[in-house]
């Protein structure tokens, strides 16, 4: 699949190939599924807790005696019936850590990067090498991309804190190196922008 590579200056240079083996698959949707589900499991603290009628403090005396009162029999003030009495089945720390194997990991990505492909919905660009790290000039960017006012997010290679910054208070635009983008963060994207020391990572990592 050929797609040309879009200059500094926003005019269009050669042309550079994408894998077929990584943008020109059939996407697994249940796969690309799992692989969000785990990253948003594996974002969970799970630390939520509640306490049971055997962790509220007090309670160690019968509040009435069994019979004779005309009231309901009580045995503590801190039954879940009461009110500041413990909870009923309430949550408790736990994990929600998800394994996933490597190989369904790295067909999850190559399903939405196929998926991408196909709407047409991938730019290349030489790189994202700025001046300096003012939003203004990020903005020049996405509008020499007609990209303005989209959700893109732009997968690079090594660090580039210049772009990082520029782009942080733009909404919906994010930076980040192309081996370490997920799955969920390009399904949020309504296009992807790709250097083309990105996309030679890509390739060394997922073909």
């Amino acid at each position: 699949m050929a797609i040309s590579v879009i200059k500094a200056d926003g005019t269009k240079g050669s042309n550079v190939n994408l894998p077929e083996t990584i943008f020109g698959i059939e996407p697994n949707e249940a796969v690309v599924h799992q692989s969000v589900v785990r990253t948003l499991n594996n974002r969970r603290q799970g630390n939520s807790s509640t306490l049971g009628r055997t962790d509220v403090s007090g309670g160690g005396i019968k509040p009435w005696r069994q019979k004779g009162t005309g009231r309901a029999r009580a045995g503590s003030i801190r039954s879940p019936l009461w009110p500041g009495g413990g909870t009923v089945f309430g949550p408790h720390p736990k994990s929600y850590h998800m394994n996933m194997p490597k190989k369904q990991r790295r067909l999850a990505i190559k399903s939405v990067l196929s998926g991408l492909a196909k709407e047409d919905r991938i730019r290349i660009v030489e790189n994202l090498e700025l001046p300096d790290h003012k939003t203004k000039n990020f903005a020049a960017l996405l509008g020499k991309l007609e990209l303005t006012g989209k959700k893109v997010l732009f997968l690079d290679e090594g660090q580039n804190p210049n772009s990082r910054m520029a782009s942080r208070n733009i909404p919906g635009v994010k930076v980040t190196r192309a081996r370490l983008a997920n799955v969920k963060e390009i399904l949020a994207a309504e296009y992807l922008v790709i250097t083309l020391s990105g996309l030679k990572e890509i390739e060394e990592v997922f073909a």
